[in-house]
């Protein structure tokens, strides 16, 4: 993705009451839990067209506050289409992610996404199943981590990315995430006595 100079996106709050709309003309619910990456919670499923059921978790990884509104204000500075995405429901909400890749170019209708040209920016109601919310650690600990199957679900913001933001103004490059490791390491080890 590359930085855009150009584009100016609505702000967030426009953007979120277009969803919320969308998603009752949907039959879904306004009510919506944010979560990222690191909530999701990929098992395997032979039951499954895909052999994978899809879930997701808050008891492990918290959300942050401002969620979709931070993930919104960072995505929007790439020239890349940005997705509402709506992967389910769960206890009256809907669980959405925002989404940001030049893949989703390619989504329109047949697909499940409405596109906003204007705004370079879809958004996905989904088919508003119900997601179960896993509490158990060990389903936890278990959880597909590599060889699932690409999904539109890869395209989310870690949380890594947005403790990056709030610590250091922007996300680190590939060096200077060594570089913190690195001192992380050094500092344990200081404290350790060793």
């Amino acid at each position: 993705m590359s930085h855009n100079a150009s584009l100016e996106r609505p702000y967030f709050f426009d953007v979120l009451q277009e969803w919320k709309k969308l998603l009752g003309e949907h039959g879904l619910p306004q009510d919506l839990l944010w979560i990222l990456d690191e909530n999701l919670v990929f098992e395997r499923d032979l039951a499954s067209p895909s052999g994978v059921r899809l879930g997701f978790q808050t008891a492990f990884t918290a959300i942050p506050p401002e969620l979709a509104e931070r993930t919104y204000g960072f995505f929007s500075e790439f020239e890349a289409r940005m997705v509402f995405y709506c992967l389910g429901t769960s206890k009256g909400r809907a669980v959405c992610m925002i989404l940001c890749d030049p893949v989703f170019e390619t989504r329109d209708a047949e697909d499940g996404f409405i596109r906003r040209d204007d705004w370079l920016i879809s958004f996905h109601p989904g088919p508003g199943t119900e997601l179960e919310e896993v509490t158990d650690a060990q389903r936890w600990k278990d959880r597909m981590i590599r060889g699932r199957p690409l999904s539109d679900l890869d395209f989310c913001m870690p949380m890594d990315v947005l403790r990056e933001i709030e610590a250091h103004g922007r996300p680190l490059d590939s060096r200077e995430r060594f570089g913190v490791r690195v001192l992380r390491a050094s500092e344990r080890l200081g404290k350790d006595g060793r």
